[in-house]
């Protein structure tokens, strides 16, 4: 039976073939199908019309309809720009069977909003946080130096440190308790170093940092992760590889290197667990395991209904068999915090 990873695949080599409008329309819709709820296969099953699901039209429809009454030959290693991707379908699938690893889960840290290039507001995403059962998400808007994204400078990230306090004590009484923490996505460049001024970052309740560009090369970055993470404001280091679906490879590094260092530090490595991301990937997540070093889930939302891209980062960590005490999410509020002090602290020390 065909997945829906494997339709990915078919419709995106299928882009290949085609011309002018056909190929954005396959392409597209090789990268809905990382987000199709069910699978492809079992509503042919079940006599349903293929159209319902995201970028589907009649025309694809019928592309899909063929492949799936006489599967093609697919290879079981995809270029490496599209590979290790998982779909949703069988993300959920997998933690159906193991449904004690979901109610791990204490929150997601990294979205945006507003304040940057996010659709929702601090109190939207609060919101949809709490409908989730989450104890705490980190509010991750970006930082001044990415213009593109609307980053925030340091004036504004205190105007959002007010807002976000506000949305924490209006919490309506009665309601489970949701702690909205001030963080921020803070852009790296190649050396390493941030964009913010220490100050306004010590404030915070967690920091992540990102590369953002200068993200084509081929050469080793081994030492530019190594002065990311020796960064003494980083607590995160947000979607490492910087790898998008069928668009973009990411970078090379000797990442047993890097994740040991992070280890060392105690500090976190990220699964953004966008869909055209999926970054680290399972392959990498191996590594890390091995390594022995922390592991953070951010969505990476841009819109309140895209914390359930979580279920993509859930997976990934089950699949590469991460311990749950490595998991920065599975902590607590408490735990969460009183980690973050020990980063910090440490990172004084290192100094």
């Amino acid at each position: 039976m065909l997945s829906n990873a494997d339709l990915a695949e078919l419709l995106a080599q299928q882009s290949e073939r085609e011309e002018e409008i056909l190929v954005r329309a396959y392409r597209r819709a090789a990268r809905s199908a990382f987000l199709w709820p069910n699978n492809a296969t079992e509503i042919v099953a079940q006599s349903r019309s293929l159209t319902e699901l995201h970028g589907v039209g009649p025309f694809i429809a019928e592309q899909i309809r063929r492949w799936i009454d006489k599967p093609p030959r697919i290879s079981p290693k995809p270029p490496l720009i599209r590979r290790d991707f998982i779909a949703l379908a069988d993300a959920r699938m997998l933690l159906r069977r193991n449904p004690t690893w979901s109610k791990l889960l204490r929150g997601d840290l990294q979205m945006h909003t507003r304040w940057s290039d996010g659709s929702g507001t601090v109190a939207q995403m609060a919101e949809a946080a709490r409908e989730r059962g989450y104890a705490y998400i980190a509010i991750t808007d970006h930082s001044k130096g990415l213009k593109i994204a609307g980053g925030i400078d340091e004036a504004r990230l205190r105007e959002q440190a007010a807002e976000i306090a506000k949305v924490n004590r209006s919490v309506p009484r009665g309601s489970a308790k949701l702690t909205v923490l001030g963080s921020i996505e803070m852009n790296l460049n190649p050396r390493g170093e941030g964009d913010m001024d220490p100050r306004s970052l010590s404030r915070l309740d967690l920091v992540l940092g990102s590369f953002h560009s200068v993200l084509r090369v081929k050469e080793d970055q081994t030492e530019r992760y190594l002065a990311a993470v020796r960064n003494p404001q980083i607590h995160v280091l947000g979607h490492p590889l910087g790898r998008i679906y069928n668009y973009r490879l990411g970078l090379k590094a000797d990442w047993p290197r890097v994740f040991a260092e992070a280890a060392r530090l105690d500090k976190a490595i990220e699964i953004d667990c966008y869909p055209d991301r999926q970054d680290l990937n399972l392959s990498l997540l191996k590594l890390a395991r091995k390594e022995g070093v922390r592991i953070s889930l951010g969505t990476d939302s841009h819109h309140p209904w895209q914390l359930g891209f979580i279920e993509l980062g859930l997976a990934a960590a089950l699949k590469a068999r991460i311990p749950a005490e490595r998991i920065v999410n599975f902590m607590s509020i408490l735990g969460l915090k009183r980690w973050v002090e020990n980063v910090r602290r440490r990172s004084c020390r290192e100094r």
